[in-house]
């Protein structure tokens, strides 16, 4: 651990993602300036001021981002119930938030780059302001699925203007706390959208908490374009890096290592949390309106506390030599043995999965801080906007998809089966699985670094014979790769190491569950075991010994049977 710690400062290493680069590119990528220590004292001086001009007005625009995200979980059976709504159309609407959200982020990370995020942010959630006045006064499905369009489009840019701010004016080394702060608070929107939001819904119906919500959406612009500086520190000297455009990072390798994962874990969690979390606790759980509002109040503030809490641990365990990849992943096992929980109805409380789930979504933490360690600063819209757009595209996919399966089943009573939300899970579950699989594998550089010795240029600097001045010397170069070869093969171990340790422990939960488990006795069969009597229960009964019980049971006297056969 000391030498991979060592190893992390030295000049010629980066050792954040294994081998960082290919040995046939460009030294650049390899060499890295020493840290200024004096430069980061006095980026930390003004980190409270940071924070009330920088870090709370874009919260306040990704609070309300989030609060319009899950609002619908809430208000769904009063939708289906006032213009009647199939589970479809339901999904339809929930997912036109998604539709214009997603399809704003690849023009809307040039934005970010270009213009800056204040002016951005200013104007789409005056855009938001405006979908959620037409939301309030809609009279019919297609009024509804414009004013959540124009709701998404304007709030598109809450999270990434706030990234793209922090990456701008926070110092570089706490970027991942600044986005577990920035996503904590925004997230508490989700826990806005129950109970708090339940309250005004009483008061001033759904409609009123609509309009609401709208002038809050102004004054959250307003505060932007009062309180956030025109001008970033090192704004004259910045510009937009060449060669550095949104087809450069879809086609680096190392953004599509991550991207799957992130896409598939916290885009579905979005979508579940958003929608689909409130009818699987009515429909499937059985709870009352109340038990499913406090149920969501729980993962609303499960979503916030586990962003903190990966921006933290993240940002410690990174200086403990414990990379943002392997906590994510860690992160993400738990996530998907919760789903597989729900999927299979484990006997356990229904909240205890479901927080797992909505504290996923908090990860994009970790997934944006590893972007801001791939690509550069100027880049960082751009490269945060790709990510996000496969986040909003797994969402959208997700509640159309999930609403279409449900719909597969005939509702009773207004309500469908079981079997029908676990077949939806079940489905959505699969590809996380395989990304999943797909991050944690070794990758090609990890496999070739045990061939490589040297960089052709360090191996024609040392027959040339120049000076070490001009070009690291051969022997120094083929010591530096096999230290590396080393890191490659110890961060290959960890790999291996998260990944059957996820595997050993959904086999024993999935052997547990297999294993007979004996459900209730009465009364009576308490007092006849208590007799020393042997008759047939309720317990599970083996093939093998079905036998014997019948006859045990033949032999019981008469009484003894019509005792069992009474209520408890």
């Amino acid at each position: 651990m000391a030498t991979a710690m060592w190893l992390s400062h030295h000049r010629y290493l980066d050792i954040s993602h294994g081998l960082a680069t290919d040995p046939e590119d460009e030294l650049p990528r390899i060499l890295r300036k020493p840290r200024d220590e004096k430069a980061s004292d006095s980026e930390n001086r003004g980190t409270w001021w940071l924070a009330a001009t920088i870090l709370l007005p874009f919260a306040a625009g990704y609070f309300l981002s989030y609060l319009y995200r899950t609002i619908n979980a809430l208000i769904a059976d009063t939708l289906v119930g006032e213009f009647g709504l199939s589970a479809s159309d339901l999904g339809l609407l929930t997912a036109a938030l998604f539709l214009t959200f997603g399809a704003a982020q690849l023009p809307l990370g040039a934005w970010l780059d270009r213009y800056g995020p204040r002016r951005v942010q200013a104007v789409l959630l005056s855009i938001a302001g405006i979908g959620a006045a037409v939301f309030a006064c809609a009279d019919d499905l297609s009024w509804l699925v414009i004013g959540r369009a124009l709701i998404g489009l304007g709030v598109a840019a809450a999270l990434m203007a706030g990234l793209k701010a922090l990456v701008l004016w926070w110092p570089a080394e706490r970027i991942a706390l600044a986005n577990g702060w920035l996503i904590a608070l925004g997230t508490l929107g989700a826990v806005a959208a129950t109970a708090p939001a339940e309250i005004l819904i009483v008061l001033m119906g759904w409609r009123g908490l609509f309009l609401l919500l709208a002038g809050l959406s102004g004054l959250a612009a307003l505060s932007i374009l009062r309180c956030v500086p025109k001008h970033h520190p090192g704004e004259r000297n910045e510009s937009i890096t060449p060669g550095i455009s949104i087809r450069t990072i879809f086609q680096d390798a190392r953004f599509w290592r991550l991207a799957p994962l992130s896409a598939t874990m916290i885009g579905s969690a979005w979508a579940l949390q958003g929608l689909w979390a409130g009818p699987w606790l009515a429909n499937v759980e059985g709870l009352p309106r109340g038990d499913v509002v406090m149920h969501l109040l729980a993962m609303g503030i499960a979503l916030s506390a586990f962003a903190l809490f990966l921006g933290a641990a993240g940002d410690q365990l990174r200086k403990r030599g414990i990379t943002l990849s392997r906590t994510l992943a860690f992160a993400v096992g738990v996530a998907l043995v919760a789903q597989l929980a729900l999927v299979l109805r484990w006997p356990i409380p229904a909240w205890l999965p479901w927080i797992a789930i909505a504290g996923i979504g908090g990860a994009t933490v970790l997934s944006y801080a590893i972007l801001t360690e791939i690509f550069p600063k100027s880049a960082s819209g751009r490269a945060n906007g790709a990510l996000n757009l496969l986040h909003i595209g797994t969402a959208f996919a997700v509640q159309i998809g999930v609403g279409f399966v449900v719909d597969l089943w005939p509702a009773e009573e207004g309500r469908h089966p079981e079997i029908a939300y676990q077949t939806a899970l079940g489905i959505i579950l699969l590809p996380q699985a395989a990304a999943f699989l797909w991050f944690v594998r070794p990758s090609r550089h990890t496999i070739r670094a045990r061939y490589l010795t040297a960089h052709p240029i360090h191996i024609l600097a040392a027959r040339l014979g120049v000076p070490a001045a001009v070009a690291v010397p051969y022997l120094k170069a083929r010591e530096d790769w096999r230290i590396r070869h080393a890191i490659a093969h110890c961060q290959l171990s960890s790999w291996r190491s998260v990944a059957v340790a996820s595997i050993v422990t959904t086999a024993a939960i999935s052997s547990a569950l297999l294993m007979p488990v004996p459900t209730a006795t009465s009364a009576a069969h308490a007092e006849l075991t208590s007799r020393g009597d042997t008759g047939p229960t309720d317990e599970y009964i083996s093939p093998a010994n079905m036998a014997t019980e019948l006859a045990q049971t033949k032999s019981l006297p008469h009484e003894i049977l019509s005792i069992r056969r009474r209520p408890p």
